[in-house]
């Protein structure tokens, strides 16, 4: 059988066993009057410092104490980077990155034409790895410096610290060794389908020149992809996409710049795997300089074995490592 109960204007009720005014006895249970501009607009009162997150009440609270704006501002979610560029400065960057490479790649050879080897023609100039590199080198430089005008420049920021390059000069060994391990990845050419040869292979052609490419490989190479990649274009896919698909997003792209130089899927696979690394440490880090670091050791770990292998780069026949 249910039970029914009839309250009356005088029913006591008990909170946390101590008893409560009845609503004739206390005035903060008479119903307002219907003739009240107040209670017209505000049918429950309102106290006047709102309840806090967390805080311990000490006393119950009746429902038309709590103060409806104290429900109104919700925490936002603090998206895991927020870089000061947008993506439109990121595609711009990108944009002048490659028409910059071309234009001073096709000047550094029109010039030494013109200047150096005068009975030499363009084609064969285009093939010299010293000119690449020179042209590369001049290209790198003069993105740099653009990178640097539209952070300082546009954002009146530093430039370290809008890309959080943030130094990590006490974990460079640990992180110099984790790009030693990362050179385990390369094992999967083993089972790819790989090129016997690749454009690549030119830089390798004469010691000088290999050991010219080496230098460019542990040192501007690695610190221009890093500022560019993790730098630029991870924090804003981060901040649009989280964490994870940022992390895919960027290391697909760095993976995909690298075809040219080798024509094959099989090394783009290896190298977007690299990638996921590079910029798993730099968004565990927040520290680009972090993966520059992770960078260097994977690059250098690989010239040196391909230096051992091919007996200080003179016989390029026995090299069994991709190198980039």
């Amino acid at each position: 059988m249910g039970h029914h109960f009839r309250y009356s204007q005088d029913t006591v009720i008990s909170v946390r066993g101590e008893p409560v005014l009845s609503s004739s006895e206390n005035p903060q249970f008479d119903p307002p009057s219907l003739e009240s501009p107040q209670a017209a607009e505000s049918p429950l009162p309102v106290t006047a410092e709102p309840i806090v997150p967390g805080q311990t009440l000490s006393e119950p609270v009746a429902l038309g104490q709590i103060a409806p704006q104290s429900f109104a501002t919700l925490p936002a979610r603090t998206p895991p980077e927020d870089p000061i560029f947008t993506g439109w400065d990121v595609l711009l960057i990108s944009g002048l990155s490659l028409l910059t490479l071309l234009v001073v790649e096709l000047l550094t050879v029109v010039g030494a034409r013109v200047f150096v080897y005068r009975h030499t023609s363009i084609s064969v100039l285009a093939q010299r790895p010293i000119l690449a590199l020179i042209g590369e080198f001049l290209s790198y430089i003069t993105i740099a410096l653009y990178m640097v005008m539209l952070v300082e420049g546009k954002y009146r920021q530093p430039f370290g610290k809008a890309i959080q390059w943030n130094w990590r000069g006490k974990a460079m060994l640990g992180l110099f060794g984790l790009g030693v391990m990362t050179v385990s990845l390369d094992l999967l050419s083993r089972f790819l389908p790989m090129p016997k040869s690749t454009p690549f292979d030119q830089f390798f052609a004469r010691p000088m020149d290999a050991y010219l490419i080496a230098v460019f490989a542990v040192s501007i190479g690695p610190l221009m992809e890093e500022i560019f990649f993790r730098g630029f274009l991870y924090p804003v896919l981060a901040r649009r996409l989280g964490v994870a698909a940022g992390i895919f997003l960027t290391a697909l792209p760095f993976g995909l710049v690298h075809y040219l130089q080798y024509r094959s899927w099989g090394a783009v696979l290896v190298i977007t795997l690299v990638g996921v690394v590079l910029t798993g440490v730099r968004a565990a880090t927040k520290s680009v300089s972090a993966s520059f670091l992770v960078h260097v050791g994977y690059n250098a770990t690989l010239m040196l074995l391909a230096a051992i292998a091919t007996d200080g780069f003179r016989h390029m026949d026995k090299a069994f490592l991709l190198v980039h």
